[in-house]
């Protein structure tokens, strides 16, 4: 590499626009993540009523969390900006900004895995947002989705995580098939419910807990999987049809169905991880579209 390379750019030398721009990308990556950890409530997943099903987990620790991420979201963006012309190289710059991200995150978390799969999904959408001329969902996860199949040479063959494990385990796709595929579940299900439940008067907070039963009605989430197996899965994906069938969270058969759905995976403990990291992929699209 030379120095000319846009690899070796450093964030301060980028033009006052450039960072103007990935900045407030990061912002708005933040929010969303911060929206999502304190969006109650919401089945087995932590809120502002407590952890959920997980034991090592809470709100504020959520918040601090996505907040620890600011910096690694704002040298994403800086590099989608940077980097327009190489995809290989993006590729490669953004994940090694990635795992510098999950370390940081660790270390805010005591080791606790807060955020890893909303990183690989935030992280791809911000890159993808910096560089799209259009501001649009679909546009931005699609450009998203080419960067997410290019192979990226620093990443271990195997990590040994539970999502992953489940994948094999299972045959599912998991963060990466998502990513990959362009993030169906979040421009076909989450954005699409998040619009419809709006548009019919629903509270904002019980839009976004129907846009989050939007994407469990039908993903092979991971978090389910290796948890829970197949029995989980199919509880949540059931669970959360019924709330739906039902007029979703807002109605009072809805909110029937939501609190069965909710002791369900209780006394399961398990969580719909990969649904909420979709959640905030889907906020972070919202506000881009909206430019709030």
């Amino acid at each position: 590499m030379t120095a000319r390379d846009p690899i070796l750019i450093p964030a301060f030398a980028a033009p006052a626009l450039a960072q103007g721009v990935a900045t407030e990308l990061a912002d708005h990556a933040v929010a969303a993540l911060v929206d999502e950890a304190m969006l109650t409530p919401k089945p087995g997943l932590v809120d502002l009523r407590g952890g959920g099903s997980h034991r090592d987990l809470s709100w504020p620790l959520m918040c601090a969390s996505a907040c620890a991420l600011r910096p690694a979201f704002i040298r994403m963006a800086l590099a989608g900006l940077l980097i327009a012309d190489d995809d290989a190289l993006l590729r490669r710059r953004i994940g090694a900004i990635g795992r510098e991200g999950e370390a940081a995150m660790m270390a805010v978390s005591k080791g606790v895995n807060t955020h890893r799969g909303a990183i690989w999904a935030l992280g791809l959408l911000v890159t993808a947002a910096a560089v799209a001329p259009e501001r649009d969902a679909p546009s931005i996860a699609a450009r998203a989705g080419r960067l997410a199949r290019i192979a990226d040479p620093g990443a271990p063959v195997l990590t040994g995580h539970k999502g992953e494990r489940a994948c094999i385990e299972h045959g599912v796709g998991g963060a990466r098939g998502q990513a990959g595929a362009g993030f169906p579940h979040v421009i076909e299900h989450a954005l699409p419910m998040l619009k419809l439940a709006r548009a019919r008067g629903d509270a904002e907070h019980l839009a976004r807990v129907n846009a989050l039963l939007a994407v469990m009605a039908t993903l092979d989430d991971t978090c389910l999987l290796a948890r829970g197996g197949r029995k989980a899965l199919s509880a949540a994906q059931q669970g959360a049809r019924r709330v739906l069938a039902a007029g979703g969270i807002a109605t009072p058969n809805g909110r029937r169905a939501f609190d069965e759905l909710e002791e369900r995976l209780r006394r399961l403990h398990v969580s719909p991880g990969g649904a909420a990291d979709l959640l905030a992929a889907a906020l972070l699209l919202d506000r881009i579209e909206r430019g709030e």
